[in-house]
């Protein structure tokens, strides 16, 4: 290891789990090195859910009312039947809320966060992110890890982490190839600005349209001048698993076809509609190699079906910060404290999102009686909270490491 006060870290990831990671072991007296393979740093164009849990982690790096500032602010979510409008008010966004979890909810664009983490991680360690290196492969070495690039050259340090999405070149290195299974499903995702929308659909309400063959998502973003949206059908025939891939917006009505003139409205107003197919991958039994572990996506890929993609991502950084700190003379066990400290909580989360995938999306909800019973029963503010609360008041400041 190198000297103790600076042991090496190297993150493979510019991502949000990477940056987020990395802010975390800069504060904390680590020597960290990022790898990006792209040239500049960029997030994919959507919008993201910060939790209270992962607010409470921008708090911790000084980051949370920055944050905030750059959100959207939703004045309640609701639940909204498929062909009616019809609502059920699941949350507001109050300061009851805000005083039951003790930090906001925070409806943010992508980009912004990515960038507001990036200049954080610029100003703690100026040279620690390095662009255009794309790794190849990596692992445990005898005295701490190896990162290898497609141009040849090679990075050691004394840990590794990979944070290298859902894709993972390390999750490949460490535990081999793993096919991905169809879930049947395939997203449609679009971010447009309010002022090219009718003005009566500016409300201020994040809306989670449920449907018999899929759901609709909708919240605002960037200090509410954007609207994110996101529509999941049932689909077998779409399997380009890529945030690049790109279609129509006749084609996104044609999935929609029969739903409310609210979601018409949106469609058509979007240019170009992204769409992906979604698929599911098999759990690791363990994410950890000696001092090289992984996290967010990397470890544990998970449906969107809970809004805590991102949120998990966050965690996972700041918990494993935590580990490498406690276990600063065996990195090698500070990374399975952080995989103990983490894996049942994202298991759950994992588990939780594939579940609530059938919740979203039911038959029964082209029955108009049947569909009313079924959103009291499912979706009724108490139900709610039983249901998410567990989530929300999750501590990664203070999990046992």
């Amino acid at each position: 290891m190198a000297a103790a006060s600076k042991p090496r870290v190297l993150i493979a990831g510019a991502g949000i789990g990477g940056l987020t990671a990395a802010l975390a072991l800069i504060r904390r007296g680590f020597a960290v090195e990022i790898y990006e393979q792209t040239s500049a740093l960029r997030e994919v164009g959507a919008g993201v859910l910060v939790s209270p849990n992962g607010m409470l982690v921008l708090r911790e790096l000084g980051l949370a009312d920055r944050a905030f500032a750059l959100s959207g602010r939703p004045r309640r979510r609701e639940i909204r039947l498929w062909n009616t409008g019809h609502a059920w008010p699941t949350f507001e966004f109050d300061a009851a809320t805000l005083a039951e979890y003790g930090r906001p909810f925070a409806w943010l664009y992508r980009p912004d966060l990515l960038e507001l983490l990036a200049q954080a991680v610029a100003a703690a360690a100026p040279d620690a992110i390095r662009l255009g290196k794309k790794v190849s492969g990596g692992g445990p070495t005898a005295d701490g890890a190896v990162l290898c690039f497609a141009d040849g050259s090679e990075a050691q340090g004394d840990a590794l982490i990979g944070a290298d999405g859902v894709h993972s070149v390390l999750r490949t290195s460490l535990h081999g190839a793993d096919a991905a299974t169809l879930t049947g499903f395939v997203a449609w995702r679009a971010v447009i600005p309010f002022g090219s929308l009718p003005s009566h659909l500016a409300d201020d309400v994040a809306k989670t349209w449920l449907g018999p063959n899929g759901h609709f998502v909708e919240y605002p973003v960037r200090r509410s001048e954007l609207l994110n949206i996101v529509g999941v059908v049932e689909r077998s025939d779409w399997q380009t698993e890529s945030w690049s891939a790109i279609g129509t917006p006749g084609q996104m009505a044609h999935d929609f076809r029969g739903w409310h003139d609210n979601i018409q409205a949106i469609i058509q107003a979007i240019p170009e509609p992204g769409i992906w197919a979604l698929l599911i991958r098999r759990p690791l039994a363990t994410w950890s190699q000696g001092a090289v572990t992984l996290l967010g996506d990397a470890a544990h890929p998970t449906l969107p079906f809970l809004g805590q993609g991102a949120t998990m991502a966050i965690e996972d950084g700041f918990v494993l910060a935590r580990a490498l700190e406690a276990h600063r003379d065996d990195l090698a066990a500070g990374c399975q404290s952080y995989e103990a400290a983490r894996g049942e909580r994202t298991s759950r989360l994992v588990t939780g999102a594939a579940e609530n995938a059938q919740r979203l999306t039911n038959p029964i909800l082209s029955d108009p009686a049947a569909a009313h019973a079924y959103l009291d029963r499912e979706y009724s503010q108490p139900t709610m909270r039983n249901r998410l609360d567990w989530i929300y008041q999750y501590d990664a400041t203070r999990v046992p490491v």
